[in-house]
């Protein structure tokens, strides 16, 4: 016969009983989040012809070119649906990012006062996701021609989301 066995994450959680009518009995899960880490997995690469930060443009639109992203083989079926001409957000781990940066010049312009990466698009931040609007010019196997996009060669891809018509996300 066949055990169960919980998950790591089940067994270390703390248990309580709840109360109130109906429940007599019945335990509820308290779950701490202390010490947990997310993970992110990358699901492609960026090819792109800018090498190095200094390079890319601060923004896609500002002239950025198109670029190539291979797609891990485990998640190639997620690419289903996607064509030519779609907009997609792309969202990437920013690598060459310097994550103990809390305060910024905007647009690294000096003449203006420092403030708080979360008020700015800086890549440098203490979790560097890039969020990239861009337009879906190719779809050839595992790879999708994209563009424009500012990121650098061989930035890790973590995601891929549609833009909705008629739904302004960010």
């Amino acid at each position: 016969m066949a055990t169960s066995r919980a998950r790591p994450s089940e067994s270390r959680a703390k248990k309580r009983t709840t109360s109130g009518p109906g429940t007599k009995g019945l335990r509820r899960k308290r779950t701490n989040l202390a010490g947990t880490r997310g993970q992110l997995r990358p699901i492609g690469v960026l090819r792109s012809s800018l090498k190095e930060r200094s390079q890319a443009p601060m923004q896609g639109r500002e002239g950025a070119p198109d670029a190539w992203i291979e797609i891990s083989a485990f998640a190639i079926q997620a690419l289903e649906g996607l064509r030519a001409g779609n907009e997609i957000v792309v969202i990437t781990w920013l690598h060459k990012a310097r994550r103990d940066v809390l305060k910024v010049h905007p647009r690294s312009e000096k003449n203006r006062p420092l403030i708080g990466v979360f008020a700015t698009r800086s890549p440098d931040r203490p979790n560097p996701l890039g969020l990239h609007q861009v337009t879906i010019r190719r779809v050839v196997k595992n790879r999708l021609r994209i563009g424009p996009i500012e990121a650098i060669d061989g930035t890790p891809v973590v995601d891929i989301k549609p833009v909705l018509p008629g739904v302004k996300d960010y």
